[in-house]
């Protein structure tokens, strides 16, 4: 029998039939570590072919089918390299918040970068609109005046207030759709107005903190009422990116891989080199100076400085 898996709990996953049947499956000891660097060999999104036990209704995982793309970061358990955040994913929401709690542009770019690198189509979400005065609306225009000048769709938001949910429907209807962002973002608030039969937990900001109660343990995907599905996950902290050859992180910063055939040479790393496209370009105010530190940041990736980056 093949399969979705909607829900992993580590040990054992949720999966669901075309005919909406769901079975609880687990991996033979000898498949769970095979050539898999992840801490997670099976995502929620992979299609699986199993095979009911004998006289019990759960079922055993023969083999995972080749996925389309994932979406996939550095792990907390360092023993093990990365952890798979979802596959087989049609396009992205990433949920940004201004304040309460604050989405930096270094997080949305390692987002964003990730993506394209596995080539999911990604949009951003302004949540908490509502909350926003004259100050704070100037803010928000500018702050999506760096997407939206470089190719990315953003779209404000309102959970509370249902401010552009059935835009946001549209956009999502007959595909798989993941929901990620910082704990606190309104994520569960916004799928729940979204498909309000789902009635996911929601937890108050900690105000100590300024950040969200996590209330999403492990990423779970739901079928959609008016088609497809939605794979809500936890709250990612930080975004420790993985597999990234420096020569090619140009590629996944549309602005930066636009210019990157004008450098005088072929493997312009855009730091110091003579005649650099980008570098100009910077210098001429033509691209966002908080990207081009993203940039930089990814090319230098410390080891040490994602050891903590805890995905809750």
């Amino acid at each position: 029998m093949n399969g979705i898996v909607t829900k992993s709990t580590g040990s054992w996953y949720s999966v669901r039939t075309e005919d909406g049947e769901v079975h609880q499956c687990r991996i033979p000891g000898k498949f769970r570590m095979k050539g898999i660097k992840s801490t997670n060999p099976i995502a929620v999104g992979d299609v699986v072919t199993f095979e009911l036990e004998p006289k019990k209704e759960t079922g055993v995982v023969k083999e995972i089918h080749e996925r389309r793309n994932f979406i996939v970061r550095k792990s907390v358990n360092l023993s093990k390299q990365t952890h798979i955040i979802a596959s087989n994913i049609d396009i992205a929401f990433l949920i940004v918040t201004l304040h309460n709690p604050e989405t930096t542009t270094t997080f949305i770019d390692r987002f964003l970068a990730t993506a394209e690198a596995y080539s999911i189509k990604t949009i951003l979400l302004f949540n908490k609109v509502d909350t926003h005065d004259e100050e704070m609306d100037e803010y928000r225009e500018a702050f999506k005046y760096i997407y939206t000048s470089i190719g990315y769709e953003c779209i404000d938001v309102s959970a509370t207030e249902k401010i552009n949910i059935n835009l946001v429907k549209v956009l999502m209807k007959d595909k798989v759709s993941l929901f990620a962002g910082h704990s606190g973002v309104g994520k569960s608030t916004l799928v729940n107005a979204l498909e309000p039969t789902l009635d996911l937990k929601t937890k108050a900001i900690s105000e100590q903190h300024q950040q969200g109660q996590h209330t999403t343990t492990f990423a779970e995907m739901y079928p959609l009422s008016f088609g497809g599905y939605i794979i809500d996950t936890p709250g990612i902290r930080g975004f420790g990116v993985v597999d990234f050859d420096k020569y090619q992180v140009t590629d996944y910063f549309p602005e930066l891989f636009a210019l990157k055939s004008d450098c005088k040479f072929n493997n312009c790393l855009h730091l110091n080199e003579p005649k650099c496209a980008v570098k100009e370009a910077l210098e001429e105010g033509k691209i966002s100076e908080t990207r081009y530190e993203s940039y930089l940041q990814l090319l230098s990736e410390d080891e040490e400085h994602y050891r903590q980056d805890v995905f809750k």
